[in-house]
């Protein structure tokens, strides 16, 4: 410090006046520093190294040899002579060569994100959030939508990547989003592209290429495995789960009444987390291109043919439709969670989608009909385990194959017929009774329970009143 005293400096430096002239006369400490070029104890490795790890670590371009691995060979070789409390050593040995002979690494390399140029969007695994529906665990995915500048988020509840559950986000997020960018980039999902089999490369699907030139955009995609390429989306996965675990905790309950409830959870969560990009939003928003006049409808449409067993077949999947229809030729129309069946421009019939590794959803309502009529198919029946609306007509029908052997088949059908006819949900409270009194039961018990006979109305035989005794007390009292 010039223009101060010695004790001035020191002070000022937090230091002794002493140590001041010490280091003003002598080297600094950091200029007398001797690295330590020797070792404190002996090489344990020091007969091996070269002979029998180095030419390991030569070839190992990839990196995937741990010191662990090598460590094991090197018991196997010379028992008794390695151990584990050598480990930390060899990690270290290994960590320097590699610093200074290995092969060289892979570079990622930072990128620019301009306002209003990119979006990426991709789907990821929910389910381990924990959250449950009506006491039961919910399986579902998120698809994220993500502006690469802002880092502004749409995000909604998936239940698989089909191309409805990825048209209906990225709609979604553009509408709410009042914009559209340039470029909309994702990974190689097979709701998007499609394999090239003359190439080998992948090459975008009719559908989702015309969903892009609909609002104007184009599309870049990652090279197939490489998922950091998709960065800016795949990081936001991770801070988006991490959001919403943090806000269950606050809620202080993973359960849920509903689908909805949750689904409404989830958008106040994400849009807290908005707020914080208003500024760059504002900038991106300025750079967005215009929306179009209408949205794309975000479901897919099917003809199939109603066969005569009841059943249509959408995507390599089996629904069972209302009978009277055998024989149409029907529209249906695939959204993200169910399906809608049209016949001649009226709605006949609304039911979940089917997902993963179910392939059929035959309602009993409607076959029982013609099954009970000849309730022997029921044994050999393509779609048998379908026909158990819950695990309590489960376990009822193997009470009635235990106790009435092949007669069982009839019970149950006549049984699934009054479930039709009357109430599910009365039958199966019957049911539950039946079974617990551990006692053989039959259709007429169950119905019994289930639907008793209404009660007799008695007759009453009421004689015609004589109105000459009224005329004979109001001429009394005249």
């Amino acid at each position: 410090m010039k223009g101060k005293t010695q004790v001035a400096a020191a002070a000022a430096a937090g230091m002794c006046e002493r140590s001041a002239r010490v280091w003003k006369d002598g080297p600094l400490p950091s200029e007398g520093r001797r690295w330590r070029t020797w070792r404190t104890r002996p090489d344990p490795f020091a007969s091996v190294w070269l002979e029998e790890l180095v030419p390991l670590l030569e070839r190992d371009e990839d990196r995937v040899l741990e010191a662990r691995t090598l460590l094991g060979v090197l018991e196997q070789r010379h028992s008794g002579e390695y151990g584990l409390e050598q480990l930390r050593t060899l990690q270290r040995r290994i960590r320097q060569w590699r610093a200074l002979h290995g092969s060289p690494r892979e570079v990622f390399f930072p990128q620019q994100h301009l306002p209003g140029r990119e979006g990426a969007f991709d789907f990821t695994d929910a389910s381990g959030l924990g959250v449950t529906i009506g006491g039961r665990e919910f399986e579902h995915l998120l698809f994220e939508f993500v502006l690469s500048f802002s880092g502004w988020t749409f995000t909604e509840v998936a239940y698989s990547e089909t191309f409805e559950a990825m048209s209906k986000g990225i709609q979604g997020a553009l509408w709410e989003l009042e914009g559209v960018p340039e470029v909309l980039r994702s990974d190689n999902l097979s709701a998007a592209t499609h394999e090239i089999k003359l190439t080998g490369g992948r090459g975008l699907t009719r559908r989702y290429r015309a969903l892009l030139e609909h609002y104007g955009m184009s599309s870049t995609r990652i090279q197939p495995g490489e998922s950091h390429e998709n960065g800016v989306v795949e990081q936001k996965h991770g801070r988006t789960k991490k959001l919403l675990a943090q806000g269950l905790v606050i809620r202080g309950s993973k359960e849920f009444v509903g689908v909805d409830a949750y689904e409404a959870f989830v958008r106040r969560v994400v849009r807290d987390a908005n707020r914080l990009r208003e500024g760059k939003l504002a900038q991106e928003r300025e750079r967005l291109k215009a929306l179009p006049t209408a949205r794309v409808p975000f479901y897919s449409t099917f003809h199939p043919h109603v066969s005569r067993w009841s059943t249509l077949q959408v995507g390599k999947r089996t629904y069972s439709v209302p009978s009277r229809l055998i024989g149409h030729d029907i529209e249906v129309r695939q959204y993200p969670a169910e399906l809608e069946v049209y016949y001649d421009g009226a709605l006949v019939e609304t039911m979940p989608r089917l997902r993963g590794q179910q392939t059929a959803r035959i309602d009993y309502r409607h076959v029982i009909w013609s099954l009970v009529r000849k309730p022997g198919a029921f044994a050999r029946y393509r779609f048998r385990e379908e026909l158990f609306p819950s695990l309590t007509f489960r376990r009822a029908y193997d009470s009635l194959r235990e106790r009435r052997g092949e007669r069982a088949d009839v019970e149950y059908v006549r049984i699934l017929h009054l479930a039709a006819s009357s109430s599910e949900s009365r039958v199966e409270q019957a049911l539950e009774r039946l079974l617990s009194s551990r006692a053989a039961f039959d259709y007429v018990q169950v119905r019994d329970l289930a639907a008793p006979a209404p009660a007799a109305v008695p007759v009453l035989a009421i004689p015609t009143p004589d109105l000459s005794e009224y005329d004979r007390m109001l001429g009394g009292v005249a």
